[in-house]
């Protein structure tokens, strides 16, 4: 029988951990988590650093009214066939895996099992994360509100379909990845025009904090905060064009596309 309220955390990697040190941050008592973990050091670690209780995956399955899955893609299927006979009906289970549908987790849980797929990103590490989440067939609104409340700890959440979880995944869930691309090349060109290594690091930076905050609390498109940037003639029309000329555009299209037939093939291999 579950205890309402306790919620476990299966897996302890980078995203285990951020989901479990968002929570506390949001103010959950240490009390109602628990986190599973094989590795005896890695366990004394995550007791005396966050002050929770380590367990095995059955426990937690057994123990825990909301149970989070945020293993690997390819240990899914084991996780699944270790918890199914110690979770109940009423137990919601949330999975951050990459390319797992909530057909497949389903068809590993017992009948009837409400389910929320996650697409989570990396900035929820520092508590700006976006999380994009799609309910199973057996979620209801209430199973949704509590999938919400546990991804807000570590930043935004968005329900969508989970048709366009492909496409959530090769815009957000790679997202960082583009741009922290894009920051390595100006950071390099910043060293090619003659600026010391730390102070270009220090100038794009602060021009990405800049213009993303721009963009959140303007509310305006970026075409328009771009054409503000962009004087008759000017140094960033020579920029821009530059860009143009080599088809970055489309690039990003490109890629965005590739990433999202990626995460296809992958929920298809998972399937």
């Amino acid at each position: 029988m579950s205890e309402r309220g306790l919620v476990a955390v299966l897996g302890a990697g980078v995203m285990g951990e951020t989901l479990l040190s968002g929570l506390l941050r949001a103010g959950r008592p240490a009390g109602s988590l628990l986190i599973s973990e094989r590795r005896p050091e890695r366990a004394a670690e995550l007791t005396e650093r966050y002050g929770v209780r380590v367990v095995d995956n059955p426990t937690a399955a057994r123990e825990a009214s909301t149970v989070a899955l945020v293993v690997k893609p390819q240990d899914m299927s084991s996780v699944l066939a270790e918890i199914r006979d110690h979770v109940s009906p009423d137990t919601l289970v949330v999975s951050l895996a990459a390319g797992i549908t909530t057909t497949t987790l389903e068809a590993g849980l017992p009948e009837g099992t409400p389910v929320v797929r996650v697409m989570p990103n990396t900035p929820a590490l520092v508590d700006e994360g976006m999380a994009a989440i799609s309910p199973g067939a057996h979620c209801d609104e209430g199973h949704l509100a509590e999938a919400e409340e546990l991804l807000r700890s570590c930043g935004h959440v968005v329900r969508i379909a989970e048709q366009y979880q492909d496409a959530v995944t090769a815009i957000s869930g790679s997202g960082p990845a583009y741009i922290f691309y894009v920051v390595e090349a100006m950071i390099e060109a910043g060293v090619l025009l003659g600026l010391p290594r730390g102070t270009a690091s220090e100038l794009v930076v602060q021009t990405l904090y800049g213009a993303a905050t721009m963009l959140r609390e303007t509310g305006q498109h970026p075409t328009v905060l771009r054409e503000q940037v962009s004087s008759p003639a000017g140094t960033t029309v020579a920029a821009i064009r530059q860009l143009d000329d080599h088809k970055v555009r489309a690039a990003f299209l490109t890629a965005m596309e590739a990433a999202r037939d990626r995460s296809r093939e992958l929920a298809a291999g998972n399937a």
